[in-house]
């Protein structure tokens, strides 16, 4: 068995998966992101033990999903948001290989790759991009995330950012920072983060905290959340048909908390999809991802078992 790990922003999720990827069982922790590499590596590693539990079993490799531009050659973080303290230039594989130890039989692979490009994989390997011979995988979520698929594996580009599509300058977002510090792009408006900050830039109620309450505001008829969520919508509708006019990809899949929102979010994020896609990509279908959490487990499991 390997072991699969996911390293997000708020929590690091890992699992034991066998050869078909499944997920035998799962624990997770919070990240820790803010006190640096040390204690990041450091959870990936208490979450093996308690999956082990005493076990006399070792693992036969380890895949990892990161946070951040990922070097997936070398296991190394090659650039992040602020929220990871001193992430860039961590070499994860090496430290994870080192945390974990006895627990690795002999010369285990430890691989690691973008969060969203596991999460395309294992979209694409078991879920809603099964078969396509390319997919487009987004995630919309506290960030904004995207991994291609082409012809079965996952495009990484000369500097490890094929698919940030977080960072498209994108229509509408003119008034808000992204986290990597320019105005405009696509995550400022697309992300949750992103949407409570329009809500708010709109004059909405500054007693709602986040997305989530932007979500129940816009569900209970407040116009001004109705508009933030179907603004931040159709900026992400407009960027897929930028993306889309580039990649022309077979399937494109939208996964993450914020297409939960529901139809306030898919009819808005479609129809500026609509409006702003030429004539042949008008039939590329979109469709909300199927495997949920499980998908950036099930795809690192897969590289692992790869590596093998």
């Amino acid at each position: 068995m390997v072991l699969a790990v996911d390293i997000g922003g708020t929590k690091t999720s890992a699992a034991l998966a066998d050869r078909g990827d499944m997920l035998l069982c799962t624990e997770t922790a919070p990240t820790r992101a803010a006190e640096g590499p040390a204690a990041v590596v450091s959870t990936v590693a208490g979450l093996a033990q308690r999956l082990l539990d005493g076990s006399p079993a070792r693992l036969s490799g380890v895949g990892i999903g990161a946070a951040g531009v990922v070097n997936a050659v070398t296991g190394t973080i090659v650039s992040a948001t602020d929220t990871f303290a001193d992430w860039p230039g961590t070499p994860v594989a090496e430290l994870v290989r080192e945390a974990l130890g006895d627990l690795l039989v002999p010369r285990a692979p430890v691989v690691v790759q973008n969060d969203v490009d596991a999460h395309a994989e294992g979209e694409h390997r078991h879920g809603a991009a099964a078969g396509a011979a390319s997919a487009l995988v987004v995630a919309v979520g506290t960030g904004v995330g995207a991994g291609l698929i082409l012809d079965g594996s996952a495009v990484r580009g000369a500097h490890h950012v094929a698919g940030e599509i977080a960072h498209l300058p994108t229509p509408g977002a003119e008034h808000l920072r992204c986290p990597c510090g320019r105005m405009g792009h696509l995550e400022a408006i697309g992300s949750g983060i992103g949407l409570h900050a329009h809500f708010r830039w709109l004059g909405g109620d500054p007693h709602i905290i986040d997305a989530r309450g932007v979500a129940a505001a816009a569900a209970d008829g407040d116009p001004i959340a109705i508009r933030a969520v179907g603004e931040s919508a159709a900026a992400v509708g407009r960027a897929l048909a930028g993306a889309a006019t580039i990649l022309d990809p077979e399937r494109i899949v939208i996964t993450g908390g914020v297409p939960k929102i529901g139809d306030a979010w898919w009819t808005p994020m479609l129809s500026a999809y609509a409006d702003d896609a030429i004539d042949a990509l008008q039939s590329t279908p979109i469709l909300p991802g199927e495997l949920g959490d499980d998908a950036p487990l099930r795809g690192a499991a897969a590289s692992a078992w790869r590596a093998i």
